[in-house]
């Protein structure tokens, strides 16, 4: 696998290696021993799965106890994170990555980014491994469309498909105030 580093402060994109053959294809998508020589010594304690149609937007979410390593099994999905940290280098900055379920690629998001996707294919099929057991009252969301953070989201002049959660998220600005 290949490791590459993001340019938010701990996040990384990894690419498992893929045999393919007359039969199909083999991936190795989690080994403990091997993602922790390669810098994720995280303890996953949580697996998570979510299907979306195209359009979906989920996020953006975020838990300072939990970092995560995602990916999409099929289809193809534009996934964000956003450095929400107190003190980090890259402090209010976004990048995404468009993940396809054909390249196998991951994303390790540090604890306490914000992290959210929208769903490019009729069906996406999205992977979460987590490093801490889900609790709402842990999780904070800012705004999908947060002016201060300004993600770029290919939505291609349509709205997006929210939960009622999301829609309600506040701005950055908010979360920020809440931390004073």
């Amino acid at each position: 696998m290949t490791v590459e580093p993001l340019p938010i402060a701990g996040a990384l994109l990894v690419t498992p290696s893929v045999y393919t053959d007359a039969r199909g294809s083999f991936a190795e998508i989690f080994s403990r021993a091997r993602y922790a020589e390669a810098g994720i010594a995280d303890e996953f304690v949580q697996d998570n799965l979510s299907i979306s149609r195209r359009g979906v937007l989920r996020g953006l979410h975020g838990d300072a106890r939990m970092s995560k390593l995602v990916q999409v099994l099929e289809g193809e999905a534009f996934d964000a994170i956003a450095d929400v940290r107190e003190g980090s280098p890259t402090y209010g900055r976004w990048h995404a990555t468009v993940l396809r379920a054909s390249g196998r690629r991951q994303i390790y998001i540090p604890k306490g980014c914000l992290h959210g996707f929208l769903a490019l294919s009729g069906h996406v099929i999205f992977l979460y491994k987590q490093s801490a057991l889900y609790d709402p009252a842990s999780e904070f969301g800012v705004a999908w469309n947060d002016a201060e953070l300004a993600i770029e989201w290919p939505l291609d002049g349509r709205p997006p498909i929210l939960s009622d959660k999301d829609a309600a998220n506040p701005p950055l600005a908010d979360l920020i105030a809440g931390r004073a």
